[in-house]
C-alpha cells in the first residue's frame, strides 16, 4: 500500500496519452466518456454514486410508510411496530467503528461496497418473507441485517467521492450524495402506500401477505443499488488500470483509547447529537397516524406532509451549508436550528395550526444543524482522533435511536400523542441545554467554534505559519548540531580540567605555579586524571576529583551552549577524538599544558 494515495481525479491531460498501451503498439486514444481523466466520464460514475445508497434510503423508511398497514397487517401495537427501527440502529452502534476498518483493511472498497450493498438485499428480502410468512420476529431478523449494510455502505459511498473528486467538486459530490439519499426517503414515504393499494387490488385484500409483496417491490430498489455497487467496482478497477493508481480507503483512523482524551466540549456536541436526532427520526417513523388522528388528514396527504422534512433538506442543505461556510459562527446556528425545532414540536403538541408550516420549520432547523454540527467535531479534536471522533459520535446517535424508538412507541401505546410530543419536546431541550453550555464553554475557553469565517481563515493561517516557523527552526537546529561532533566522557573530563586551568590561570600565584606544571596521561586508567610533577596535597587531590566526577555530567549537557560562548583563554579544550591518546606537549610560560584526548 502506498504511503499516500492518489485520488482518481487528476488534471485533464492529453487525449492521445491517457488510453490503454498495446504491448507491440502505440497508445489507443480513448473517448471522453471511457476517460477516466475527463470530466464526462466522472459524471458518468457520479450517477452510479448518488444512485448507490437510494435504495437503502428508499427501504429504510418502508415502515413509516406504511405504518398503519404494518400494524393492522401484522397485528402489532406501536411499541412492537417501532421495534423495527431500533433493531435497523443496533448494529451501528458497533459498525460505525467498525465499518471504514473493514474497507480499509479486510475487503477493500470494491469488495467492501459489494458486500454491504447484498446485505442490504438480503435484509430487505428477509423483512419482505417474513410480512408474507407473517412472522414478526423474521421482520426484525431482517432489518437487523439490514441494518448491517445501510451505515457502512454510506461510508463506502463517501469514499467513492473522495477517491474520484477533490477540492470544491467534492463539496458538490456530497451535496448531490445527500440530496439524492433525501429523495430516496421522499419518494417512498409517497408511493409505497400507493404500490400497496395496487396489490391489495391484484390480491383482492389486505392482509400480511399484501404487506409482504409490496415490501419485496421495495427491495427493487434495493437490487438497483447493488447493480450501482458492481458497475463502479468494475469502473474503479478498469480506472485503476489505465491510470496506475490504487484503489483508496476511508482514511479513518479508530482508536478507542482517543475517547478518554475527548475535551468537554466535543461531549457537549455528542450531547446535542443525541438529543436533537432522537426527536426527529422516531417523530417521522409515527409521523403519519399522528396527521391522521389529530389532523384528520387523509392517507395520502398525511404521507406527504411527513415527508415534507426530507423535501426541503434535500434542496436545502447545499444552501445552507454554503451560507454556514461563508458566515461561521458554527454555535449561533446550532443554537438557531434547536430552537426552531423546539417550536416547531409545541407547535404540533399544543396547537392546532396548519402543521405544514411546523413541519416546514423542522425541515429547514433539521438541514441547518446538519450543516454547523458536524464540522464542529474537526474544531476541537486533532486530525489523528477525527476518525474515533465521528465514529464515537454516529455510534451513540445509533445507541440513543434504538432507545427511543422503543421509548417512543411504549409512550404512545400509553399515553398517547400528546405525551409522545413533549417527550420529543424534552430530547430537544436537553439539547438546548447542552448547546447555551458549549457557547459558553467555548466563550471561557476562547475556542473557534463560535468564531466567524474570516477569523477563523486568520486563525488557521496563523498556525499554518507558526507550524512552518517552528519547522524552520528546527531544521536549523538540526543543521547546527550535525556539525558537532560527539565527545567521550574522557574528552569532556579532559576539557573540564583544562577549564579549571582557565580558572587558575587568572590568578597570578596559580599561573607561576603552573608554569612548572606538566600533564602526564596514564595509560592503565581509563579515565585519565591530571597528575602534577610537584607533591600535592592528598586530601585536596581527591577533592578535587571528586568535583571533576559530580560536574562532568553537566559538562555534558551544556556541551552546545558551551561551544557557542566562543574559544577561550586556555588551549585546553580538545575537540578531535581520533586523536585520543598522544602524549601530552609542554607549553609555553602562562599557558596551560595541551591535552589531547
Amino acid at each position: 500500500m502506498a504511503e499516500e494515495r492518489q485520488n482518481l481525479l487528476d488534471e485533464e491531460g492529453d487525449i492521445s496519452s491517457s488510453g490503454p498501451r498495446n504491448e507491440s503498439g502505440p497508445v489507443r486514444p480513448m473517448s471522453a466518456l471511457c476517460d477516466p481523466r475527463r470530466v464526462l466520464h466522472r459524471i458518468f460514475v457520479l450517477l452510479f454514486m448518488c444512485f448507490l445508497g437510494f435504495g437503502s434510503y428508499f427501504c429504510y423508511d418502508n415502515p413509516a410508510a406504511l405504518q398503519t398497514q404494518v400494524i393492522q397487517d401484522m397485528k402489532l401495537n406501536t411499541s412492537m411496530f417501532m421495534q423495527l427501527y431500533a433493531w435497523y440502529s443496533w448494529p451501528n452502534v458497533v459498525l460505525c467503528f467498525l465499518g471504514g476498518f473493514l474497507l480499509d483493511r479486510v475487503f477493500g472498497i470494491r469488495l467492501g461496497t459489494i458486500i454491504f450493498a447484498l446485505f442490504v438485499c438480503v435484509g430487505q428480502v428477509i423483512v419482505a418473507v417474513g410480512a408474507l410468512l407473517d412472522l414478526f420476529w423474521l421482520m426484525e431478523v431482517g432489518r437487523f441485517v439490514f441494518g448491517i449494510g445501510g451505515e457502512s455502505l454510506a461510508v463506502a459511498q463517501n469514499t467513492y467521492a473522495v477517491n474520484w473528486f477533490k477540492g470544491k467538486e467534492l463539496n458538490l459530490v456530497f451535496g448531490l450524495q445527500l440530496s439524492m439519499a433525501r429523495l430516496g426517503s421522499t419518494v417512498n414515504m409517497n408511493i409505497m402506500g400507493w404500490v400497496y393499494n395496487r396489490v391489495a387490488d391484484l390480491v383482492g385484500s389486505t392482509g400480511h401477505t399484501t404487506l409482504g409483496v409490496s415490501l419485496m417491490i421495495a427491495g427493487a430498489t434495493c437490487i438497483f443499488s447493488l447493480v450501482c455497487a458492481l458497475v463502479l467496482g468494475y469502473l474503479d478497477k478498469r480506472a485503476e488500470r489505465i491510470l496506475n493508481k490504487e484503489q483508496g480507503g476511508t482514511g479513518e483512523v479508530i482508536k478507542l483509547t482517543d475517547v478518554k482524551d475527548f475535551p468537554f466540549p466535543l461531549w457537549l456536541i455528542f450531547i446535542i447529537c443525541v438529543g436533537y436526532y432522537v426527536a426527529i427520526f422516531p417523530f417521522i417513523g409515527l409521523g403519519q397516524v399522528f396527521f391522521i388522528e389529530k389532523f384528520n388528514f387523509s392517507p395520502p396527504e398525511a404521507r406527504a406532509i411527513n415527508s415534507i422534512v426530507y423535501i426541503i433538506s434535500a434542496p436545502a442543505s447545499p444552501v445552507l451549508g454554503f451560507m454556514v461556510d461563508r458566515i461561521g459562527k458554527n454555535v449561533i446556528w446550532v443554537l438557531c436550528a434547536v430552537v426552531t425545532t423546539l417550536i416547531a414540536h409545541m407547535m404540533l403538541a399544543f396547537t392546532f395550526w396548519n402543521p405544514w408550516i411546523a413541519m416546514s420549520l423542522l425541515g429547514v432547523s433539521y438541514s441547518l444543524l446538519a450543516c454547523a454540527l458536524w464540522p464542529m467535531v474537526a474544531f476541537v479534536v486533532p486530525e489523528h482522533q477525527l476518525g474515533t471522533a465521528y465514529g464515537f459520535m454516529q455510534s451513540i446517535q445509533n445507541l440513543g435511536l434504538a432507545l427511543t424508538s422503543m421509548a417512543a412507541g411504549s409512550i404512545l401505546d400509553n399515553k398517547g400523542y400528546l405525551f409522545l410530543e413533549v417527550f420529543f419536546s424534552a430530547c430537544v431541550c436537553l439539547a438546548l441545554i447542552a448547546v447555551v453550555m458549549l457557547y459558553f464553554v467555548n466563550y471561557l475557553r476562547g475556542g473557534n467554534l463560535n468564531l466567524s469565517a474570516s477569523a477563523r481563515a486568520k486563525l488557521l493561517k496563523g498556525s499554518d505559519s507558526e507550524v512552518e516557523r517552528r519547522q524552520r527552526v528546527s531544521q536549523q537546529t538540526e543543521e547546527k548540531l550535525a556539525k558537532l561532533r560527539p565527545m567521550s566522557a574522557f574528552g569532556l573530563r579532559n576539557r573540564y580540567l583544562s577549564r579549571l586551568g582557565a580558572q587558575r590561570h587568572q590568578d597570578p600565584n596559580q599561573a607561576r605555579r603552573q608554569n612548572s606544571q606538566v600533564f602526564c596521561p596514564e595509560p592503565e586508567r581509563s579515565n585519565r586524571v591530571a597528575h602534577t610533577e610537584e607533591p600535592v596535597n592528598a586530601d585536596a587531590y581527591e577533592e578535587h576529583h571528586a568535583a571533576v566526577e559530580v560536574r562532568i555530567e553537566e559538562e555534558s549537557d551544556g556541551f552546545a551552549d558551551d561551544v557557542a560562548e566562543g574559544p577561550y583563554v586556555v588551549h585546553g579544550v580538545a575537540d578531535d577524538e581520533e586523536r585520543q591518546g598522544q602524549h601530552v606537549q609542554q607549553v609555553s610560560h602562562g599557558q596551560v599544558g595541551q591535552v589531547d584526548d
